[in-house]
């Protein structure tokens, strides 16, 4: 089984977003998911309300997400996502003592950016896989990212933090996907929303199977924290 973490000690990050947005993409029968929102904001739980049909499962946690993740496990569940609150409390502590890897959303601004250092330290602390991921980011002109989103890789390296190459653009399809309770893939499978947030899952099935050794770690976002 595999537990993915969106974590972040800084509010509107995404961490909900992008937690729905990779579980419509994840979950189907054949590979079943589980989403566990331990945020008391409760944005995942809304989107799962929207959404109307129970698929993927959701749980809440308060205190700990441990009791859920075991028995997800003995349930045969193939992924875990977690949506955590904007803070440092037992809950996200326990979530990343959980994590096969921790994803840590961050807009390319200033605040966003020197907000991951807490994040990226409890990782290094639990010795957790983590990458940040560039999200809400204004988009690429002529194949060339926006110099915001430079300067904040160039911040975050200084950090020795791995962030992935891509990006997650500021778009309404992700947004209005959210308001009809589906995944960008679901709402337009054509569209740049969608293909975005699919080399996103891509990259981290990358990385969690190189976590796991069952491929090369080459390509792979992910640093094994030390």
């Amino acid at each position: 089984m595999n537990v993915i973490v969106f974590a972040s000690r800084k509010g509107g990050t995404g961490k909900s977003t992008l937690t729905a947005h990779l579980a419509a993409q994840v979950h189907k029968a054949s590979k079943p998911c589980l989403l566990i929102d331990a945020d008391p904001q409760g944005s995942l739980t809304l989107w799962h309300k929207l959404r109307g049909t129970n698929e993927p499962p959701i749980k809440t946690a308060v205190n700990s997400v441990s009791g859920i993740v075991a028995a997800a496990k003995r349930d045969g569940i193939e992924w875990v996502f977690i949506d955590t609150p904007p803070n440092t409390s037992a809950v996200v502590e326990d979530a990343i003592k959980n994590a096969t890897m921790v994803i840590i959303p961050a807009r390319p601004g200033v605040f966003d950016v020197n907000a991951v250092q807490e994040t990226i330290q409890t990782c290094r602390a639990n010795r957790k896989p983590y990458a940040v991921v560039l999200n809400g980011a204004p988009a690429s002109r002529d194949n060339a990212e926006s110099r915001i989103v430079t300067i904040a890789r160039e911040a975050l390296a200084k950090f020795r933090a791995p962030v992935w190459g891509g990006q997650i653009t500021n778009r309404s399809d992700l947004l209005m996907a959210l308001g009809h309770g589906e995944g960008a893939r679901e709402y337009f499978a054509e569209g740049r929303a969608a293909a975005e947030i699919g080399r996103l899952w891509a990259a981290i099935e990358r990385s969690v199977k190189a976590i796991r050794g069952t491929s090369p770690s080459s390509g792979a976002m992910h640093k094994q924290a030390a």
